[in-house]
């Protein structure tokens, strides 16, 4: 049974957008550390540059979500159904699209700067997002019954 506001007696008063927002802005944070790690040691000799790639898993996570039916057969398989969202877990693994230095290094110093302030703005404007979804449930709690 739903209520007026928005949620069901569970208790989830945040819809799948919302939730997938939330999912993006932990997955850019993780991104951000992954890739200053991967600054911070581009003259590191021997060292792997890594990578994390989580939109394809966050896509299918938020196509999936509401197919409560389905089930995994398997612990490695991607979740789906209630809660996949909140459950997903990103890969961060050596980046195979870098070629490596004499040192061994594989760092793309110019590459990894560019990917650190597309994925700034992509957090930032996920942010903004979440923060006007949270300003219209303040509005509707507060001003809306007015």
């Amino acid at each position: 049974m739903s209520s007026n506001w928005g949620f069901t007696m569970s208790g989830n008063m945040f819809d799948k957008t919302t939730q997938a927002l939330g999912a993006s802005v932990n997955f850019r944070l993780l991104r951000n550390n992954v890739t200053s790690s991967n600054i911070a040691n581009a003259e590191t000799p021997g060292y792997k540059a890594k990578k994390l790639d989580f939109e394809g898993a966050l896509s299918r996570a938020i196509d999936l979500q509401g197919l409560n039916a389905l089930n995994t057969s398997h612990e490695d398989h991607v979740p789906v159904g209630s809660g996949s969202i909140s459950n997903l877990r990103a890969d961060i693994y050596d980046n195979p699209d870098i070629n490596m230095n004499n040192d061994g290094n594989t760092v793309d110093l110019e590459k990894e700067m560019s990917n650190l302030a597309e994925n700034t703005i992509l957090y930032k404007a996920a942010l903004k997002l979440i923060n006007k979804k949270l300003a219209a449930l303040k509005y509707a709690a507060t001003e809306g019954g007015r």
